[in-house]
């Protein structure tokens, strides 16, 4: 997500990878970085003390020992006033606001974004900590805008919309995979089968996009009576694909939700 979201920046002339600060455990992780012109380290505390803006693109469990190691190889002028922007699954902002309290004058913006990104198509939240500024929440719309659409939202629904967004994509690919595999079971070579499908699914989103009606009635304009369109839309409800989708969404929320539960013992 670090790179999808640089990348965008990079695309929309925001900066210049010379800008770029990284830092890994593993030097091995950051060749792609070190190819891109960025400035690599395996120290985070030397990114924090060249970077105003500083994303948080870790595992949750990893998080706290990360920010010890800055602690401990930084002095407190270094840390000061500077912007967090945390893609961390399952911490809400008051927990990382409690672990960087040490940082004088630090601020969070929690960001949500998803894998479509990497080609500019992504579909990103954002929601604010308790100190972050309108001109942070500026610049991290700025920053995601350069990477598709964003949208500012309160915190308590960033389950739901990681569970529409973030988990989404995979709901889709698992989609498209299906309608390939039918189209290959009627004829169809493997990769007409895929192109077809995965155009199709893109056009039928900017639709829905572009003309702002309701899913079922763009359903209701391509079925005719006694075709074949309705005839595979039978199938579907009978399969119950629109309760299994409904479910999927659900069970991803609810695990979002657990591991933010999980995260209040920080």
């Amino acid at each position: 997500m670090a790179k999808a979201i640089c990348r965008g920046i990079k695309r929309k002339g925001l900066i210049d990878y010379s800008q770029v600060y990284v830092s890994s455990p593993f030097i091995k992780n950051l060749d792609s970085w070190k190819a891109l012109g960025a400035n690599v380290f395996t120290n985070n505390a030397l990114v924090v003390e060249q970077s105003d803006v500083i994303f948080l693109a870790v595992k949750p469990h990893v998080f706290c020992q990360a920010i010890e190691q800055i602690e401990s190889n930084s002095d407190k002028n270094s840390t000061k006033n500077k912007l967090f922007i945390s893609i961390i699954a399952g911490l809400t902002t008051n927990n990382v606001e409690k672990v960087l309290q040490s940082f004088e004058g630090s601020r969070i913006v929690r960001i949500m974004p998803n894998t479509p990104m990497l080609i500019g198509e992504g579909c990103s939240v954002y929601c604010p900590g308790s100190k972050a500024t309108k001109e942070d929440l500026d610049l991290v719309e700025t920053i995601l805008q350069s990477t598709g659409m964003c949208q500012l939202l309160p915190e308590h629904m960033i389950d739901a919309v990681m569970a529409v967004s973030a988990s989404g994509p995979a709901f889709v690919y698992i989609f498209i995979e299906a309608l390939s595999d039918g189209g290959v079971r009627m004829g169809l070579h493997r990769e007409m089968a895929t192109k077809f499908a995965a155009q199709m699914v893109m056009g039928a989103a900017k639709m829905v996009l572009a003309t702002d009606k309701h899913m079922g009635t763009l359903k209701d304009e391509v079925c005719s009576a006694g075709g074949a369109t309705i005839a595979g839309v039978h199938a579907m409800e009978k399969g119950r694909v629109r309760g299994a989708i409904m479910d999927a969404v659900q069970a991803a929320a609810l695990r979002a939700a657990e591991l933010n539960e999980r995260s209040k013992k920080l």
